[in-house]
């Protein structure tokens, strides 16, 4: 599956549970880990948790399996290395500390399409 396919399955899971600020950030070029950061917020541990095994099972539905996946039990901050796109699902406070956006601010980012109140 390409890498745009694949974000594409991720925010479509991560939106599926109403996660929030959803932002992809292009990483290509910019470091030999992956492709794509997908970075979104959930309200609460059991949601980032929820949000997290979403999307571990929406992309295994597509036949992506996941190389690994970190911070499942405690839900402050959970990530999924999907090789060409790793996504990170944080509490807000946790998404705040450790800013991702900022670190990669000189790479593209964008924002999911579908923000609370838009459809």
């Amino acid at each position: 599956m390409q890498s745009e396919n694949l974000v594409k399955v991720v925010i479509d899971a991560l939106e599926e549970l109403k996660g929030k600020d959803i932002v992809t950030i292009d990483v290509r070029g910019k470091t030999s880990i992956t492709d794509y950061m997908v970075v979104a917020s959930g309200a609460s541990n059991r949601q980032v948790k929820a949000m997290a095994q979403n999307v571990i099972e929406k992309v295994k539905e597509q036949g992506v399996k996941p190389l690994g996946n970190e911070g499942m039990d405690s839900g402050e901050w959970a990530l999924i290395d999907l090789n060409a796109v790793v996504v990170h699902v944080m509490q807000p406070a946790t998404r705040e500390f450790y800013d991702l956006e900022r670190l990669w601010q000189g790479a593209e980012q964008s924002r999911a399409n579908h923000e609370e109140g838009q459809e």
